[in-house]
């Protein structure tokens, strides 16, 4: 049976139901979102003289929930135009028409008998063969079918989505007995491909994969603070980005996600789990039980770890001292290990010099690995038959860069295990078998491949599914070219991917010489070019350190070369005889966004938040950028048509300095090109699917563009206009003196300069416009406040 999704029913519309059926919206699935119909009348409905029985009464709870959580931060959507495909209702009203649905999802509280009051509702409308699931956390999903029929039971799976959905990349599927195999494929297959995530096939124990790991860290840590005598700041200091954790790290993320939950998830494992052997860990520390009974439980009541607070000056951050009770203003630790660390850009070499150090940093990361190795080891096979499964559970739901068993490979498994032994720290006895075996990982590569080690058949094999990813770290034996930067790795089919490791992947001298390297590369022995990387950041554009040295030291002509090489390597991009297509995933910004404008074909990770940002730092685009809008508009021009509003939008983009909230957003601003630029929802399969794109402009027959010289330029008549509605900006107070300068710049550029008429000009003619008017800005006083305000603290000041 080939299953097609269609529309979804996600029945429950509180935090979690609304976000899913926001996120099966993003994919352009039809959702049908139930809830309860209110008890009573609110005021509002009293003072209009509604009655129970009114519609919008009975939809009251759903649409509210649906709106608050379109007000959310993050946004849940996409676009705002994606929320039309939800339709809400009610239990009483609406149940009916889930038999129109391909998939049920069950998202009420979590109350046993609740949920299976739902289900015998669903039973009676589910159409036969109906995909039915759980997004229960807490319920062995065993339990919940009691009563219902074969064919719901067949049908019926968990399916645990993180919080926020759309941006954590966790689904847990916990099948029961009775879940026939291929609803498990399907759901596995689906997750990946369409909701973009990482599934990980789960066993039905208590928290499954992801919590049951996680929530064991956090409780660890909380013990370990208390034996080395540190402060939350410190830990949250030691647990964040440094470590490749998120940045709200420990005790930040308890406030977000409710110290109450994680209490309670701490006391389930501990009375669920009574055979664990770390369960005194998960004992819960007075400090912390204290928080709960006195109602301080983060976030949701305004105070936990943390807590902020109004001021003469603004608002204060005040963290909690354990040992009295008291908030104290928010500190900043130093720690002698960070000073070695925090230079180093790769994670794997930072977690080598932070878990070597000699102070407290160090006997923290040491103590913590061994407790979190010796948990996660210890979990085969209670959880899961396979190790890999753990690592993808805490990176895909918890935000860590890399899974205990990937972090254990980095500080080399064997020494590891003897430390651990030193200071009797339990562990199973496969690993033991693992080391005799002559095995020293966990994982390695092989034919770009990654495998792992299966300790019961005591050898490595594949991992399943991932023939449609393409994981650079594989390719180390591929490696065609590199410099102190950059690496070009030969990803198979005559395709080779270029990616760069500089901070923040700006792009200076290296990265250029990269770029232009590897295109020459392609032209000589392969098929074509991928520039993507896997990081979170495709490139937070130029090395505005570089552009402030040389304009603070008058360097015109160095600064007008450097310019005149990142045109040139846009427009090598442009012009290659083999097709180049840029892969971005996450920030992509300024000069990364120009690649992207100049690539044959973008393929963007559905969280790409891209844009040309320069008018917050003084500047205007000048890698390209500039040119490219207003080629992009004089394409769009449409003979008999009025032309102005077309450049008006594009001129806004730039000096609004827009960025996407996504990659389909891109599409609106013209970032990215409808019906040419697609999208991949899924971050692993976004190399396969961009070489893909190679391989089929390649097979198309492919041949090198040639440089435009009709590019339509409106001169004064839109010149005249945007100066125009620029003074009004300034007028209005929208906008400063500076902000002033800097559009009329750009103004200048997208009018093809000061032309008497239209006229058609070349795309060097626009590239000289925009290098002149950027070297003229660097040399303003206001501009280069802005490039070091950007230096010292990664925001531009407002001047």
């Amino acid at each position: 049976m080939q299953r097609r999704i269609n529309k979804v029913a996600v029945l429950g519309s509180g935090i979690m139901g609304s976000r899913i059926a926001c996120h099966f919206a993003n994919i352009g699935v039809q959702v049908l979102l139930l809830d309860i119909i209110p008890k009573e009348l609110n005021d509002k409905e009293k003072s209009k003289g509604l009655t129970l029985d009114n519609p919008a009464v009975r939809n009251r709870i759903v649409n509210d929930a649906l709106q608050n959580t379109l007000k959310s931060t993050p946004n849940p959507a996409y676009t705002k135009e994606v929320v039309s495909l939800v339709t809400t209702g009610n239990f009483v009203d609406n149940m009916k028409d889930i038999a129109g649905c391909d998939w049920v999802i069950e998202v009420v509280i979590e109350h046993l008998k609740i949920k299976q009051s739902v289900y015998e509702q669903i039973e009676k409308f589910r159409t036969p063969g109906t995909i039915i699931t759980t997004n229960t956390s807490g319920i062995p999903i065993h339990l919940l079918t009691n009563g219902r029929s074969e064919d719901f039971k067949r049908h019926f799976c968990g399916t645990h989505f993180f919080n926020p959905p759309r941006y954590l990349r966790l689904l847990e599927i916990i099948p029961t007995e009775d879940t026939e195999p291929d609803i498990v494929d399907f759901l596995m297959h689906y997750g990946d491909l369409f909701l973009g995530k990482t599934t990980v096939l789960c066993k039905d124990t208590p928290a499954f994969i992801a919590n049951r790991v996680g929530v064991f860290s956090i409780m660890a840590i909380f013990h370990i603070m208390q034996e080395l005598d540190l402060t939350i700041d410190e830990v949250d200091t030691l647990t964040g980005t440094i470590i490749g954790h998120p940045k709200s790290a420990t005790f930040r993320t308890g406030d977000v996600v409710g110290i109450d939950t994680l209490v309670k998830v701490a006391k389930d494992l501990a009375e669920n789990c009574p055979d664990d052997e770390a369960k005194d860990r998960l004992k819960i520390p007075d400090f912390v039980q204290k928080l709960v009974d006195e109602n301080h439980l983060g976030d949701k009541t305004g105070s936990g770890f943390y807590k902020k607070e109004k001021t003469a000056s603004g608002t204060q951050i005040l963290t909690l001292d354990i040992k009295t009770g008291e908030y104290k203003p928010k500190s900043k630790p130093r720690f002698t290990a960070f000073d070695q660390a925090k230079p180093v850009e790769n994670l794997r070499e930072r977690l080598k010099i932070l878990n070597s150090a000699t102070d407290k940093a160090g006997e923290f990361y040491r103590r913590f690995h061994q407790h979190l190795f010796s948990y996660a080891a210890h979990r085969i096979p209670e959880i899961s038959d396979e190790l890999y499964r753990i690592d993808d559970a805490m990176k895909g739901g918890f935000g860590w860069e890399l899974g205990p068993f990937e972090i254990w490979d980095v500080l080399g498994v064997e020494e590891s295990v003897k430390q651990m032994k030193a200071n009797n720290i339990l562990m199973p006895s496969w690993i033991d078998e693992m080391i005799a075996s002559g095995a020293k990982s966990f994982y390695k590569p092989e034919k770009g491949k990654r495998l792992f080690y299966d300790d019961q058949d005591m050898d490595y094999k594949p991992i399943p599914g991932t023939d449609a990813f393409i994981l650079l770290e594989n390719y180390s034996n591929n490696i065609v070219w590199k410099n102190k930067e950059c690496t070009l790795h030969d990803i198979g089919d005559g395709v080779l991917n270029l990616s760069w490791q500089t901070k923040m992947n700006t792009i200076g001298g290296d990265v250029l010489n990269g770029v232009n390297k590897s295109i020459e590369i392609a032209e000589k022995d392969f098929a074509g070019l991928v520039i993507a990387n896997e990081g979170s950041v495709f490139s937070a554009g130029a090395n505005v350190g570089l552009i402030f040295m040389l304009a603070a030291e008058q360097e015109w002509d160095e600064l007008h070369l450097a310019v005149k090489t990142f045109q040139h390597t846009s427009m090598h991009i442009r012009y290659s005889s083999v097709p180049v297509v840029v892969a971005p995933n996450g920030l992509t910004l300024g000069g990364g966004c120009e690649f992207g404008l100049h690539a044959d074909k973008v393929q963007a990770s559905a969280e790409t938040y891209i844009g040309l940002v320069e008018m917050g730092v003084g500047l205007i685009p000048a890698g390209g950028g500039t040119k490219e809008f207003t080629r992009r508009a004089s394409n769009d021009y449409k003979k008999g048509e009025i032309e102005l509003p077309l450049l008006r939008d594009r001129f806004m983009t730039i000096a609004m300095a827009k960025v996407s909230t996504s990659g389909a957003e891109a599409y609106q601003s013209g970032l990215l090109r409808k019906g040419h630029d697609a999208i991949t929802m899924n971050q692993k399969r976004l190399i396969a699917e961009a070489k893909k794109s190679v391989l089929d402009l390649a097979a198309a027959g492919y041949t090198k563009p040639q440089p435009k010289n009709d590019i339509k330029v409106l001169g004064k008549e839109a010149l005249g206009a945007f100066l125009t509605g620029i003074n009004g900006m300034l007028l209005g107070n929208y906008i400063s003196e500076h902000d002033k300068k800097i559009a009329q710049k750009l103004a200048y550029v997208m009018s093809g300069g000061d032309l008497s008429q239209p006229n058609l000009v070349s795309e060097q003619y626009l590239l000289d416009l925009e290098r002149e008017a950027f070297v003229s800005l660097c040399g303003e006083r206001k501009t280069l406040e802005r490039l070091q305000s950007v230096i010292k603290t990664g925001k531009p000041v407002r001047n």
